[in-house]
């Protein structure tokens, strides 16, 4: 990686990233998977994530490692053994609860992103935009709509906000990419706004 790059990049420590712990149909979802992985070990960021070692959350894990990154896993105590918890993750933390695994992912992470998924990684997501939106923090969220699979959720916020349940002043602070390749610099524009572009910026929109 270029110099800059890395330059651009220095700040971030871990990304948490949110994804299924299934592979989904499309195999698109898996590459994207294993791609970011690579993309975050040759970065030097570290991977916060749910601990198991199933679908995408799997793909992520294991690209990260065999790219020679750094993988932190926190998973409860109860899903150790249903996600099949990756004991080759160089941190692994088993807590009682799932709110002590949303507290620990986000204390330990610099921004949060989430890859296709089900109901827990749309959960984990929107709980950090709510957080966002209410001021309790700053730190950048990306939404990587691969191949068009988030257009639904997309679309329910629009119309949250033209129904006035997003009002002004309430925006969604919310990076949206379509491919792995733009997470990085997503993230790098919000925590540099120097290096902000207006039509990279998502918030207005919602």
């Amino acid at each position: 990686m270029a110099d800059g790059s890395m330059q651009k990049t220095s700040n971030i420590q871990n990304i948490c990233v949110y994804c299924g712990s299934g592979p989904g149909l499309n195999p698109a979802y898996a590459e994207a998977a294993r791609a970011l992985g690579r993309i975050l070990a040759e970065s030097r960021i570290g991977l916060v994530y749910g601990g198991g070692n199933l679908g995408l959350m799997g793909e992520i894990a294991r690209s990260v490692l065999h790219h020679g990154g750094h993988v932190t896993g926190i998973i409860p105590g109860f899903l150790s053994e249903r996600e099949h918890m990756l004991i080759e993750a160089q941190e692994l933390i088993v807590v009682e609860d799932m709110h002590q695994r949303k507290q620990l992912m986000f204390v330990k992470s610099d921004a949060f992103v989430a890859l296709p998924g089900g109901l827990g990684t749309l959960e984990e997501f929107v709980e950090q935009l709510t957080w966002s939106q209410l001021g309790r923090h700053s730190k950048p969220i990306v939404l990587v709509n691969i191949q068009d699979f988030w257009d639904p959720l997309l679309t329910l916020f629009q119309r949250m906000r033209g129904e006035g349940f997003i009002r002004a002043g309430l925006e969604l602070k919310l990076e949206l990419v379509g491919r792995v390749e733009e997470i990085i610099p997503a993230i790098a524009r919000v925590l540099d706004p120097s290096e902000a572009q207006a039509d990279a910026e998502v918030t207005a929109k919602f």
